[in-house]
This record gives structure tokens, C-alpha cells and sequence, in this order.
């Protein structure tokens, strides 16, 4: 009698358990979009017909394929149309405000910066990144800042702020100096090498191998300290690991798609348990050296700062900063620390070579300032010209095309109800671009349009995103680009190669198809 009570109760707990996934399936992928789009159709915001569970993704793939499949003719700025051919040809037809379908995943665009400023300011701590994008990157990045929502992102970012303020961001300067000069060093001898070859005038290099090794240098050093070669290690499985996350990604709008026995699934596992076997090796050593006394602190690097907040934050508030963690964190900093700065030189230096006048112009102000050397912290402010060439080319050429938030709660937007589960899409290259904004020459190379403070960062420009959860890593970024572009600009003149083919694509980030070749001539 027992055992069939037993049955009879297991059977009913089983059926209980398969209709609450199977609600909870048909709410995630049917009512709630459906409702969503209800809402936002009821206050006249429209958008093109979406498939089912595939979205628009295949109008969008198609359409991007086709814009990219050509190189452009000339150096033109004029990007909007070739990278989001989707937003373009939607916000002919439904306006300012569109809705479209990533998947199953209904996602609001918007270029209205008053409402934009409200999201981003007021509503920080009720909007963050939504499943879909937590759960394309939780073997790349995890949990970390970037990925976090709620209280965790604040405590998060409470412990990781400080770790880029003060004295600990001018403690990393020297790094940058460091590796910059052994960047010059290899550029200098690939000069001497095509000289002793017979080569005469300047010799083609493509700059973005060559800063991707140097960011990548430096972010080992500063994360890392004396372990950075292993950091090196890590770095070069992160990079293998964030292509494969993004292939696995792409069938994330199909239901229990995360579960599939992929090669993608399998190879993304091995490569994130090599990732934080390499980590832990660093961390339990850094943990010895404190135990058996070596040590008083687990180093001045950034992930011996984490350590160290770690340790003095250990339960407050109810939150712990655990190992995984700190791993996270290492992953999070590589990616957004990394990549990003490393585009940001490319574009730069390309800008730069392609208009000669303003690199003279930029060359005489680091002279004049520099004596030769590398900048010190307190001239950075001082370069003026080098300050608005970075601008100028963080607003043609962001980071980042688009800056997804997500509603956790039913929000007042403007004259908007914004439903809770509603992404919201911000198209930050299409606001960079808009000739509303900046005017009839906004595709034009003109960093003097950053000598007034019309366009102050987070007006109009926003390359980091704005508000709170702005990059925490944005005034060493900036330190870094800096220095390198300062002293590479005072050893070398450099103009456009005519190798240089011009096809901006966006994998993740805005980066240049074929690299970017310049003709590099020693200043001697």
C-alpha cells in the first residue's frame, strides 16, 4: 500500500514538474513577447513582422550579408548603412521608435536621447543585460561586472571601481610605458630589416596585429604583475573561447538549445576549464605567498586588488566575492579591457594616417609637451588636439554599435510605458552619426568639433554608455591610448598604405575586415 502512495505521489510531483516547464516554456517564448508587443503596439510603436521563434534574425543576417559583401570604394565614414542596414531601412518605415525580433526576444529601438538619458540614469538599477546575453557569455565572461544586474552589479561595482582610481590607475602608467616601448623597439627593427633588404621609403605594417599584442601585453601586465605570461596564456584561450561562445550563441532562440551535445558545447567546456585552471594556478599561488607569510597583501596588480577587496569585504552586506568570482572578474576585464582599447588605436592611428595634417598637427603639440618622452599623468589633460582626435574617432568608430538594456519592471519612459521583459536597443553608432546632432559634415573626419563642450561625453557622445553603469574601465582606457598614441606618433610618421582595403564589419565590436596597413617611416 505504501509503495503505491509513493508511486501515486512521485507520478503527480513528475506531471506537476513537466506542466510548470511547459507553462514556463510557453510563457517565455509566446505570452510574454506576445504581450509585449500588445503594449508597445497600443502606444504606436510598430515594427516589421517577425517569424516564429526565429524573429527577424534572418531578414537581418541577410540584410547585413549583403551590405558587408563589398568593400567600400574609398575611406568613407559613412557607416550607419553598411553596419546596421537593418535600422536603417526599419526607421524609414516605422520612425524613431521601431520594434523588432531577436528570436523570440522583442527588442525596442530608440535614438530619442532625452528618453535615453532617463533610461540610462534613472533607471540603472532596474534595467541591465537580459537572458539571452547573460547566457551567451556565461562560459566567456560569467558573472562579472559587465553581465551583473541588480545588487549584485552594485556590489560588484563597488569592489571593482576603485580598483581603476587614484593612485592604483597611475600605478599602472608604467606598464603601458613599458610595453609601448618594446612595441616602438619591433616596429623600429622591422624598419632596419626592410632597409638591409634593399627597401627603400616606409614599410607596410598592419597596426592592429600589432596594438592587439600590445593591449594584450599590457592588460597581462596589470592584471597579472610578475605572472603576466601565464596571464598571456589565459588571454589567447579567452580570445579561441569568445569565437566559439559566439557561434554557440546564434541558437539560443530555439528552446533547450543550451543543452544540445554540440562540438561547439564541448569545445567551449574544455577551453573554460583550461581558462580557470590557469587562473586558479595564479590566484592559489598569490594565497600561499600571503599564508606562509611572504607577503602582506596579494599585490598591487589588479587582480591582487580584487584579492585584497575580497578579503576585506568577505561577507558584508550579505554579498561574498568568492574565487569564481574573481575569476570572472580577470575574464570580464581581458574582454572589455582588451579588444576595445586595441580597435580604438587601430581607428585611431588609421584616422591619423589618412590625414596628415592633423597627425602633424597632433605630432607638434606631443613634442612641445612631452620633450620627446612619454607623457606624464598630469599633461594628459593638457593634450588638447590628442584628446580630440581620440574623440573623433571613438564617436566615427565606438567600441560598440548598440547598448542593450533590458526592463526588469514596468517603467515610465517619457510618453512610454516600457512593459517589464522589454529590451530596449540603443543604437549608439546610428546617434554618432546623426546628422540631426552634428550636422551636414557628420560622416567627415573634424576633431575640432570637439574643442567646444557641445559634444561633452554623454550629451550626445557616448562611447562608454553614461550614467552608472558606465565603463568603470573608461579613464584607463583613455590613459592607456594616450601614452601609446603619444609616443608612437613621436618616433614615426605613418600614412594610409595602398594596401588598404576600407571594409568596417562588426564582429561584436567595429573592427576593419582585412586590418588596417599603413607605410611606417621612422622620424630619424
Amino acid at each position: 500500500m505504501a509503495d503505491v502512495i509513493f508511486i501515486a505521489v512521485f507520478s503527480a510531483v513528475l506531471l506537476w514538474l513537466f506542466c510548470k516547464i511547459c507553462f514556463d516554456t510557453i510563457s517565455c517564448y509566446w505570452l510574454i513577447p506576445r504581450h509585449i508587443k500588445k503594449t508597445m503596439e497600443k502606444q504606436g510603436v510598430h515594427g516589421p513582422k517577425a517569424r516564429f521563434l526565429v524573429g527577424n534574425i534572418p531578414e537581418m543576417a541577410t540584410l547585413v550579408a549583403k551590405s558587408t559583401s563589398l568593400d567600400m570604394e574609398t575611406i568613407s565614414h559613412d557607416i550607419v548603412s553598411r553596419l546596421l542596414p537593418h535600422f536603417v531601412v526599419w526607421s524609414q518605415i516605422y520612425g524613431k521608435r521601431f520594434i523588432y525580433w531577436n528570436g523570440t526576444e522583442p527588442r525596442m529601438c530608440l535614438t530619442e536621447m532625452n528618453l535615453i538619458k532617463e533610461l540610462l540614469t534613472k533607471y540603472s538599477t532596474v534595467s541591465g543585460k537580459s537572458w539571452l546575453q547573460r547566457e551567451g557569455t556565461k562560459h566567456f565572461i560569467g558573472k562579472g561586472l559587465l553581465m551583473a544586474n541588480g545588487d549584485e552589479w552594485k556590489h560588484q561595482r563597488h569592489i571593482v571601481a576603485p580598483v581603476f582610481m587614484g593612485e592604483r590607475i597611475k600605478s599602472y602608467a608604467g606598464f603601458v610605458v613599458e610595453s609601448t616601448m618594446e612595441l616602438l623597439e619591433s616596429l623600429q627593427k622591422t624598419v632596419n630589416e626592410h632597409k638591409r633588404n634593399g627597401g627603400k621609403g616606409g614599410v607596410v605594417v598592419e597596426i592592429g596585429e600589432y596594438m592587439a599584442l600590445l593591449t594584450a601585453d599590457i592588460i597581462a601586465k596589470t592584471e597579472f604583475g610578475s605572472s603576466y605570461e601565464k596571464g598571456k596564456q589565459i588571454f589567447h584561450l579567452l580570445t579561441i573561447l569568445q569565437k566559439q561562445c559566439a557561434q554557440a550563441t546564434r541558437h539560443l532562440c530555439l528552446p533547450g538549445s543550451r543543452f544540445f551535445p554540440s562540438k561547439y558545447h564541448r569545445e567551449i567546456k574544455v577551453l573554460k576549464m583550461e581558462v580557470e585552471k590557469l587562473l586558479m594556478e595564479i590566484i592559489q599561488s598569490r594565497k600561499d605567498c600571503v599564508e606562509i607569510g611572504r607577503g602582506t597583501t596579494y599585490g598591487n596588480d589588479l587582480l591582487g586588488n580584487l584579492l585584497n577587496e575580497m578579503q576585506k569585504r568577505k561577507g558584508n552586506n550579505g554579498f561574498s566575492l568568492n574565487l569564481q568570482l574573481i575569476m570572472d572578474e580577470c575574464k570580464t576585464m581581458f574582454f572589455a579591457g582588451h579588444e576595445t582599447t586595441a580597435l580604438l588605436l587601430t581607428w585611431t592611428v588609421m584616422l591619423l594616417a589618412s590625414n596628415p595634417s592633423w597627425q602633424d598637427r597632433v605630432r607638434q603639440e606631443v613634442n612641445q609637451m612631452c620633450n620627446g618622452g612619454p607623457p606624464s599623468l598630469d599633461q594628459h589633460s593638457k593634450l588638447t588636439l590628442l584628446n580630440m582626435v581620440i574623440n573623433e574617432s571613438l564617436r566615427l568608430y565606438p567600441p560598440a554599435t548598440v547598448l542593450p538594456r533590458m526592463a526588469f519592471e514596468d517603467l515610465k519612459l517619457g510618453d512610454l510605458h516600457i512593459p517589464k521583459g522589454l529590451s530596449i536597443w540603443i543604437p549608439v553608432i546610428a546617434i554618432h552619426h546623426s546628422e540631426e546632432i552634428w550636422g551636414d559634415d557628420v560622416n567627415e573626419f573634424k576633431p575640432d568639433r570637439f574643442s567646444s563642450k557641445s559634444f561633452s561625453p554623454g550629451k550626445h557622445f557616448f562611447p562608454f554608455a553614461a550614467g552608472p553603469r558606465n565603463c568603470v574601465g573608461q579613464s584607463f582606457a583613455l590613459m592607456e591610448a594616450k601614452i601609446i598614441l603619444a609616443m608612437l606618433i613621436s618616433k614615426f610618421r605613418f600614412t594610409i598604405s595602398k594596401e588598404y582595403r576600407h571594409a568596417p564589419i562588426v564582429v561584436m565590436t567595429i573592427k576593419p575586415k582585412y586590418g588596417v596597413q599603413i607605410d611606417l617611416e621612422p622620424l630619424d
